[in-house]
Order: structure tokens, then sequence, then C-alpha cells
């Protein structure tokens, strides 16, 4: 099935949809609820026995103590509930907008109706819930509440009118934390309110923590008390100016509502959930209870790095930035962990970290777990599940960041991080027969020690790449370059088997007892880079087989690297499509993957995988459209690519056409010609340049400068 281009789609023609209150909320793994944020804080909503509940999470609210069991990870920050009388059978409605984050709830009981309209603020931590009587008075009680936990210590009160919570964790902590957030309304009571059909009743909540105010209690007070109408106006206004810059940083059109609609709801999650620079979001963005699944941490075998692989070919820098903070942090224990667990330099990860240096997998009680966690899993007291590429994983998005902005400041603050990945794998590599081989690493979580785990090999060839172009831009550690490029050239090649005279990847050579590995980890391909449409033949056609042979489309761990690994090996696109929108539709009203507990990793499975069809640019080379079906029209504007370039290309009647690359940083720029056999006039800033031919168009560019490419 294929689709017709129709012009530009925008955010603002999709809505999410609930026809029945949310399901999984509270939930311990991701909710189905719908989800408004800013970056920094969030509200999601649930609808249970005539209390609408709008439950408050802020991304540096955690317990932060470093220890397992459910003793650390980010916590609720409390509910407002509101509490309609005689509602306890209502219907649930709501409807939520992609371009602003606005939602409608509407509730109905007989003859009595009620519309909640609520939205969180883009620019300031504030959130309106507007609430009318559409047919009938209804009287309704506003409740602040948090969940019950003992470690919580928990004080409400009212203050002139406004009532208020906090919430601290404090004892046996690492780092204590705390919340507060106060609620106002315009009517007289802040407690009971009768709402009359035409004369809506608004709360103004604003809510704060002390990572960022030092008395957040009295911040929200004052925040909350300056709070009007009027106010509310301004704030409406500055908050659709972020969101329409936000959808200005680039966009995509292809002719199919349900892929147009799940590649702007990826873009609309990140965009409300990460913007904090010290605290980017956690596996689920928001948090419905304080027993969060997996502690609801920073999960490094690639949970915590998959929701941003699609930000940077988005132009969302903004929302990819901060996430190697965490990663920063954690370096003292890693080092520790790297002399007491494998006797090298350099820095070694377990599974889980938190925030600030915290980690919330330590000393994780063996054989409690249902028997998942073992006796070998847990290394001098940090949970590894034997991996050691954990620390490894987070230099994929790293590279992303560098090579999409050449960002200087960036790079000198990463490369400390990259420099002690070189040194712990300059130790950990044994150089054997000629080549550097990896002992004593498991390919995934519980797969056991292996040899030569692939997907360990590509990652570390990839940060060693990255840490040579580091060293050249910084003019650091230039003598260590050699010994870089040598490990990368002598590098065990990607471990294959071969069946029925086809060769296919393999997740290791061999296991600890000899016995070959067959499972793969596509994360290999992407995004750690190991086959590309540059690779050589064998290891190529090798990658489409494996592709083709086990097609993990809808399976619930490895799709945000299976769709964009496809791709990366010229895949079927027409099959990639099918799929993709298949995928696209299973979801919850919220954009979330059904029955799939993951939160937001798979957030921009849709928007990297359209995005790496359009304009793939791995290796500094510009495709655009090289994988994409014939039969289907589609455009771009301002995708970022490799070399800090953004393109902007359409594609009509199977024809490329309409190519503009705009130059952040002035860096020479190739764009394999889109049009075979013909020679191509670069027009730059509107005057035509020189003519060029070839399979490869090469070309210097200046600093914001635009250059567009026509076929003669």
């Amino acid at each position: 099935m294929f689709w017709t281009y129709n012009g530009s789609a925008q955010p603002s023609d999709f809505k999410n949809v609930w026809e029945h209150a949310p399901l999984h909320v509270p939930n311990e793994p991701s909710t189905d609820a719908p989800l408004m944020g800013n970056g920094d804080i969030g509200m999601c909503v649930g609808f249970e026995r005539g209390t609408l509940r709008y439950y408050l999470t802020k991304n540096d609210f955690w317990r932060l103590q470093s220890k397992a069991e459910h003793l650390s990870g980010p916590r609720v920050c409390g509910y407002v509930d509101v509490k309609m009388k005689s509602f306890a059978d209502a219907t649930f409605r709501a409807e939520q907008s992609l371009m602003d984050g606005k939602t409608e709830c509407t509730l109905r009981q007989n003859d009595c109706k009620v519309k909640a309209s609520s939205w969180v603020a883009a620019t300031e931590n504030l959130i309106t819930v507007t609430l009318t009587a559409l047919e009938a008075p209804v009287e309704v009680e506003l409740e602040l509440n948090a969940p019950q936990n003992e470690a919580a210590l928990v004080e409400k009160g009212e203050s002139g009118g406004t009532a208020y919570l906090t919430r601290s964790f404090i004892r046996e902590t690492d780092i204590p934390t705390m919340i507060a957030f106060a609620v106002r309304t315009t009517a007289a009571d802040c407690k009971k309110v009768t709402l009359h059909p035409g004369e809506p009743v608004t709360l103004f909540i604003a809510f704060e923590s002390k990572f960022k105010q030092k008395n957040p209690l009295k911040h929200v007070l004052k925040e909350v008390r300056n709070m009007n109408l009027t106010a509310m106006e301004r704030l409406w206004e500055a908050h659709n100016v972020w969101w329409k810059s936000y959808w200005d940083q680039s966009s995509f059109t292809i002719g199919d509502r349900v892929l147009m609609k799940a590649y702007y709801q990826g873009l609309y999650t990140m965009g409300a959930c990460s913007r904090d620079k010290k605290f980017p979001p956690a596996l689920f963005g928001w948090v419905t209870t304080d027993k969060p699944t997996w502690n609801g941490d920073y999960h490094l075998n690639y949970n915590f790095y998959a929701p941003f692989y699609g930000l940077y070919g988005a132009n969302r820098i903004e929302q990819a930035t901060g996430q190697e903070t965490p990663l920063l942090d954690f370096m003292p224990r890693g080092r520790w962990y790297a002399k007491q667990v494998t006797r090298t330099r350099g820095i070694l990860y377990p599974v889980g970290i938190g925030p600030l240096g915290v980690e919330v997998t330590r000393d994780f009680p063996v054989l409690t777990d249902n028997g998942y966690t073992e006796e070998g899993d847990v290394e001098a007291g940090g949970l590894f599940y034997k991996q050691r590429s954990h620390a490894l994983f987070g230099t994929v998005n790293m590279a992303q960041h560098w090579r999409h902005t050449y960002d200087l400041s960036y790079g000198k603050r990463i490369y400390p991080y990259v420099l002690a990945i070189a040194d712990f794998w300059e130790d950990f590599l044994i150089f054997e027969d000629g080549q550097y081989q990896i002992y004593g690493d498991a390919e995934n979580e519980k797969s056991g020690f292996s040899k030569n785990p692939g997907m360990s090999i590509a990652l570390l060839k990839n940060a060693l790449e990255l840490a040579i172009e580091l060293s050249k831009e910084l003019k650091r550690d230039e003598y260590r370059q050699a010994k870089w490029q040598d490990i990368i050239t002598h590098l065990r090649e990607l471990p294959t088997w071969e069946r029925k005279g086809k060769r296919f990847l393999r997740g290791a050579e061999e296991d600890e007892r000899g016995r070959q590995v067959a499972g793969v980890s596509f994360s290999m391909i992407y995004p750690a880079n190991g086959v590309t449409l540059d690779s050589d033949s064998a290891l190529l056609v090798t990658g489409l087989n494996t592709v083709d042979a086990i097609q993990q489309w809808q399976h619930h761990n490895a799709t945000s690297s299976f769709y964009p690994a496809a791709v990366r090996v010229g895949y079927a696109p027409e099959k990639i499509i099918e799929e993709l929108r298949k995928y696209a539709i299973h979801t919850y009203p919220n954009g979330f993957q059904l029955d799939n507990p993951h939160g937001i990793e798979n957030s921009c499975t849709v928007a990297n995988t359209l995005n790496e069809m359009a304009c793939m640019s791995v290796g500094n080379k510009i495709r655009l459209f090289t994988v994409w079906p014939k039969a289907v029209d589609a455009s771009f504007e301002k995708i970022r690519t490799w070399g800090a370039f953004l393109v902007s290309a359409s594609f009509k009647n199977g024809t490329v056409c309409g190519v503009t690359v705009f130059s952040e940083k002035g860096r020479s720029c190739t764009v394999v010609n889109p049009w075979k056999g013909k020679t191509v006039l670069l027009v730059r800033n509107g005057k035509p340049d020189k003519q060029l031919q070839g399979e490869e168009l090469t070309f210097p560019t200046s600093v914001n400068e635009t250059i567009v490419l026509k076929p003669l």
C-alpha cells in the first residue's frame, strides 16, 4: 500500500484520543495516560471512581541512595485530586493536541458533564487546569496527596488561600531531595468549589525542587500567588511560541497520517520530557508510583540511550543535550570498578545508575528476582550481568551529538569520558594472532561471558574513531592516535556464521564453554555503525541476510535498533514502511507501545527510521532517499546530518528534487549523487557556482552558507 504526497503535514493536524479512562495509571512500568511536560516537570492524568487525578513528576526528584532493592530511583512528586460529587460512574474521554500538549478531559455522569482542560507551561514550571461544568452545577473537592511511603517526609498545609505539599527523601540517602508544589484557584476556596455552567474555575499549580531553588516551598507559593487569568494568557502565548519554535526545528511529510502522527508523537514526547541538562529523563519519562520497574533508572545496556537516537537527525539538539551528564557524573565510581573488577585503567559501569553519581543497582541481592540475577552477575557489589560494554555504549550518543554539531564546547565536555573508554579497552583487549580480541564480555544481558561479542566490537570501533576525531579537533593526546588507529585496523571482525549457503551476523564467536553463539544484537549495525552501505560487499550482504532472517519488526526490546539497522543495510524499503506502519498503530493513545513496559525508549523509532530512509549521513556521506520506496512521495526540511549540515529535499514521482544544504560549521560536504549519471550545479547563496560530476559530489562550504544542488 502506497500513499500520495499531499503537502506539508503539521503537528497541529494530529491529536491523541482516549475513549475511556487510562487503564495503566498508576503503573510500575510505563503508563497509557495522557502525557504533558516541559522537559523538567511532567504531568499525566488518570480517572477512577469520580476522581480526576493529576500525577506530578519532575526529572530531578529521585530518592538518591547507592543501593538496590528499590531504595533509589525517580519518585512521584504528588497528586492533585479533583473529586467530583456523584461522578463515581462517569464516562471518560480525552483529547490531546500534539502541537502544544493541551489536554481536554470530558467526564459525564447522567445529565452532568465536566470538562477539564490542562497544560504544562513550556517556559516556566507552572501548570493550569481549567474546570468547566457544561450542563448542570457540579460540586468539586480539591486535595493534594502523595503515595504512601515510610521513607518520605510529607508536609501538607494552606497559606493565604493556597494549598501546598512538600515531599522529601532525607533519611539514609546519599543526597537529600525535596519537592514542593502549591495550588491556587480562581475561586474563593482552594478546597471546595461548585462549578456552574459558563463559570469556569482555573487551578494554578507551581512546583519546584531543592536542586533548582534553595527554598522550593517559598518559591512555589510566590509563583502561584502571582498567577491570574491575565498572567495565564501571557504564559499561554509564551508556551505556544516555544512549541512553534520546537516544531520549526525540522519537519517531515509523507502522505500517510498514521506514520505522520507517529513521527510527531515521538518528537512531542521527547519535547515534553527532556530539557534538563543535569537530569535527563529516565526509563519511563513519567513515573506514577514510588516503585517503578527496574528502579526507573538510567539503564545502560541500551534502554537509557535509545530515546535519544532520533533527536540528532531531527535537529532537536536541546532535547538531546544532557543525556551525557549522568555518565560523566558516574566516572569516579566507574574508575573504581575498573580497578576492582577488571584490573584496568578507565571506567567500567554497571547496568543501572542514577544522577549525580548514584548507583541504583549496587549490592543487588542475587536469586531474589525469581532467580534471574545469579551469582556472578554481581561483581564487587556492581550489577554487570557480565557485560563490559555499558560505559562503552554511552559513547554512541556522544558521537552522534558531536558528528551532527561539531560543537567544540561539547567535544571538550565529553573528551575525558571518551579517553577513559579508550584507556579501559586498551587494557582489556588481548592481542592474539595479529588481532585485538575480546574475552570475558557478554553480548547481551544474561548471555554469559563470550569471545569477541559483535556489539562490543562495533561499539569500540565507533568509540575509538570518535576519540581520534576529538583528539585532532581539540589537539589533545595526539601521540595516542596511532595506537587507537592500530586497534581499529586490527580489531577482530564482526562474528559471522554460515547456514544453507548464506552468511549471517551472530552475537559472538563462542561462549565461555567454546560453543557457537547464534543470537545477534542489531545494535552492532545501529547505532554502532558496524555495517553501512559503505561496508565491503560481503559484510553488507551478511547484514542484509541477518535482517531478512530475523525480522524483529515488533520485538519488545530491539525495535529502536532494528528499524534503522534495516535502513543502514539497504533492506527493502517497501517492507520497512509496511512494518513501520504496523508498529505505529501498535500503541496506546499516548504513543507508547502496547504491552511494552519500556517507556520512552521507542518514542522516536518512527521518526528516526523515516529520517534515515530519506537522509542518511553515516560516514559523512549524505544519501537522499537511497532506501526509499520509489512509489512514495515525501519531503523533509532541516534534517541534521553528520558534518553539521541542515538538509532539505523532496521525492516526487520517483525523483529527488529541491535539495538544499545549510552549513553551520563550514565543513567539507559529500552528497551521493541523487541523479545518477547527471552533472550537478551548485548554487551558493543564490549564485550559480561550479558543476560537479560523479557518483559522489564533494564540495567545500563556508559557515552559514546555503547551497542548492540542481541536476543539469
